[in-house]
């Protein structure tokens, strides 16, 4: 059997100027990094962006059932699905995500999909692609080194250290710089102060660029940009430094969004890679708007399960950008759904189908909450070689009783043929919606407290029964409402291994108590990040890391990656 990285490296992918034809692109319309790459032009950006009389296509969001060990394949059911559309003559795009380093070196693997649904060349995506994400580490820094500058040379904005709000950020998982401290060495190296980490998906700098809706609009989220607070407790803002400028000079061509492919010559746009346990989740609000002016259908995820990617789509996307969904597919898949039922990993092979009816109760709520935003999702049934007809059966019948409809795709084996059932359902679902001309909603309004956000959030959609928090957090609600920011929406960090705050809290927990322990504000981003349980918005290597078992040789060829 060949590996992801095998399939994508026999790959004959069409030129992107082929593929930016295909979207009645011009060579001008786009900026070539070399024969499978581009970003889409600043002038063509503008004359699509803001041209009123080009009508949008349907936004379709892919979102899953909570992860676990064993997998569930959403970018790669989103990546299917879009090539069974295209198989079906219709004209789509994909609105994908950027691999973050982090995970493409650490445990998880990236976000190209896999099998015979991938966006290629896939190695190029999960690794330097365009540059875009060390963009976005660069100005987050020079930010960081501009105020510790500001702070040796005299202090004139009267910087409290122990105050200092933004943190510095780097795009792998290294815990050692979760808490260090810096300017070490003498009053020639600065001053001294304890120093924080954040991996670069997970920085506001990268929220900014995802949810901007252009240039302007960037440079106004960067100057908003809380750093740090003064003696007196007030608010010191990036403009004050005159950061702006610069840090936008780097981000100007990271804000173009990046078109590749498909395995099946596919347009995609992969732009942006905030995660959504501990950031957003979403790619930026200009590669949707682009590829709905480009496209009729639109295939986007958002990360992780629906608790976390979906929710933030509707209350943050969408809420900053008017974008939703038209259509919502849940992707699960047998393996899941029997972890979720207390089968531990080695055995999940085995057939099993009452683990599937235990473990549905998690689907079962996902499926609950996406009807709370007005949509009623697809069970996307991402089939595995090991699971039999028998188990299969049981997700339909499960699924039937939730009032759901519950299709099997094999995207993986089969690329868009294996998911031209979940497509023309899909288009169904569209249709439908449209003659009942049904919207979707978000959960809460901006003029509830964020305290009232938040436990909206966590008993609507984690199933808590109410919500502690610590003292500290107290304070910084009560601090940041005094600023002017009660009204920003809620960010919530925590794990994506369960729809609670604990990860060995499988299946569909309900009427615990769910703890808040630290509250950021991201004001250039636009939300207030609140943090619960064991969440590092640096995460850690595993034991037996995957860079470990990368290599190249010596005509440039990778291997080990995936």
């Amino acid at each position: 059997m060949l590996s992801d990285i095998e399939i994508s490296n026999r790959a004959k992918p069409l030129l992107i100027t082929t593929i930016a034809q295909r979207l009645h692109l011009k060579t001008k319309d786009i900026e070539s990094y070399g024969k499978y790459k581009a970003k889409i032009s600043r002038a063509k950006l503008q004359e699509l962006l803001n041209n009123p009389n080009r009508p949008n296509g349907k936004l379709i969001l892919v979102t899953a059932l909570t992860p676990t060990a064993a997998g569930e394949g959403k970018s790669t059911v989103s990546i299917g699905l879009a090539d069974a559309l295209h198989k079906l003559k219709k004209n789509v795009m994909l609105s994908l995500r950027e691999p973050s380093l982090g995970p493409c070196f650490g445990v998880k693997g990236g976000a190209t999909g896999g099998g015979m649904s991938q966006i290629v060349p896939m190695d190029e995506i999960n690794l330097n692609f365009t540059g875009d994400i060390h963009a976005i580490t660069a100005a987050n820094n020079l930010l960081c080194a501009l105020i510790d500058n500001h702070i040796k040379f005299g202090n004139e904005l009267g910087f409290k250290p122990e105050k200092i709000r933004f943190r510095r950020c780097v795009d792998l998982n290294d815990r050692a710089l979760r808490d260090v401290t810096i300017a070490k060495g003498g009053p020639i190296n600065g001053v001294p102060r304890e120093e924080h980490f954040n991996i670069s998906v997970a920085s506001e700098i990268m929220a900014i660029l995802c949810l901007a809706e252009n240039l302007h609009d960037l440079k106004a989220r960067i100057d908003k940009i809380v750093i740090g607070e003064n003696t007196k407790g007030e608010p010191i803002y990036a403009k004050d430094l005159k950061a702006t400028g610069a840090m936008t000079a780097i981000l100007k061509d990271a804000l173009l969004p990046n078109l590749v492919q498909t395995l099946e010559r596919t347009p995609a746009l992969v732009h942006g890679g905030p995660f959504a346990n501990i950031a957003h989740g979403t790619s930026s609000v200009i590669a949707a708007r682009t590829a709905l002016k480009l496209a009729d259908y639109v295939v986007t995820e958002a990360g992780f399960g629906a608790d976390l990617g979906a929710e933030k789509f509707f209350d943050i996307f969408g809420r900053k950008s008017g974008l939703f969904p038209d259509a919502v597919v849940i992707v699960a898949t047998v393996r899941a759904l029997k972890m979720h039922g207390g089968v531990k990993k080695e055995d999940l092979d085995k057939e099993n189908p009452e683990a599937i009816k235990v473990g549905f109760a998690n689907l079962r709520k996902h499926i609950e909450n996406l009807r709370k935003f007005g949509l009623y999702p697809i069970v996307a049934i991402n089939r595995f070689t090991t699971d039999t007809l028998k188990e299969l059966r049981v997700v339909e019948g499960q699924s039937m009783c939730a009032d759901t409809e519950a299709v099997i795709t094999e995207g993986w084996e089969k690329g868009g043929k294996g998911c031209l059932n979940l497509a023309q359902s899909v288009l169904k679902n569209i249709r439908i919606k449209e003659e009942l001309n049904e919207t979707a909603q978000m959960l809460y309004d901006d003029n509830l407290s964020l305290k009232e956000k938040i436990e909206k959030i966590a008993t609507s959609i984690y199933g808590a029964q109410n919500v502690s928090y610590t003292p500290e957090a107290e304070a910084e609600l009560a601090k940041i409402t005094a600023w002017g920011y009660g009204d920003l929406p809620i960010c919530m960090a925590k794990t994506q291994n369960s729809i609670s705050h604990d990860k060995k809290l499988l299946g569909a927990p309900s009427g615990y108590t769910f703890p808040i322990t630290e509250i950021r504000l991201s004001a250039g981003a636009g939300f207030v990040v609140a943090l619960s349980g064991e969440i590092n918005t640096m995460p850690g290597l595993p034991r037996h890391p995957a860079a470990m078992d990368i290599d190249v040789d010596d005509n440039g060829v990778i291997s080990g990656l995936f």
